[in-house]
């Protein structure tokens, strides 16, 4: 009969079961169909982990140290290692595990990756208007009112 050591076991259950967490607006409409056809793709196997930043019970400690000011940014994922990577190599890696990296496999080349990048960073700053949200202060300010709102009605021990 063979035996596993603890270790291997304690070595197993600390590796997440995701490749890659991904990060997302789940307020933002165009976000949440892009989750939405990424996880049709992933369809149940779990490669990709999907995370709500809008959530309220959104945790940076779980993600990196990723507060929801700097996730609502830019895109953001998190590689199973801890390595955290943003804009379109975000996009570059998650279609990769998915089994489409031919999609963004261009952005590889190093100037129209550098454009690439360009041009999400320009998305990046106009998506709240673009999809005729409030501004990203009232967007945290709202947040924070709700986060102190939802954390009033708990039950506390003093």
């Amino acid at each position: 009969m063979a035996s596993v050591s603890t270790e291997s076991n304690k070595n197993s259950l600390d590796k997440p079961s995701w490749k890659i967490k991904l990060l997302y607006d789940g307020e933002c409409p165009l976000c949440v169909r892009e989750v939405n056809f990424l996880t049709k793709k992933d369809a149940g196997r779990g490669i990709v982990e999907f995370v709500d930043i809008a959530s309220l019970d959104y945790d940076p400690q779980d993600n990196a140290g990723i507060d929801f000011a700097t996730a609502m940014g830019r895109i953001h994922a998190i590689l199973p290692d801890g390595k955290v990577i943003k804009n379109v190599e975000v996009f570059r890696r998650v279609y990769e595990e998915l089994g489409m990296g031919w999609i963004y496999a261009i952005t590889k080349v190093p100037i129209l990756g550098e454009i690439a990048d360009w041009l999400y960073g320009v998305w990046a700053d106009w998506r709240l208007k673009i999809t005729q949200r409030p501004n990203i202060d009232f967007i945290i300010a709202e947040r924070q009112k709700k986060l102190t709102s939802s954390n009033s009605k708990r039950c506390r021990v003093d």
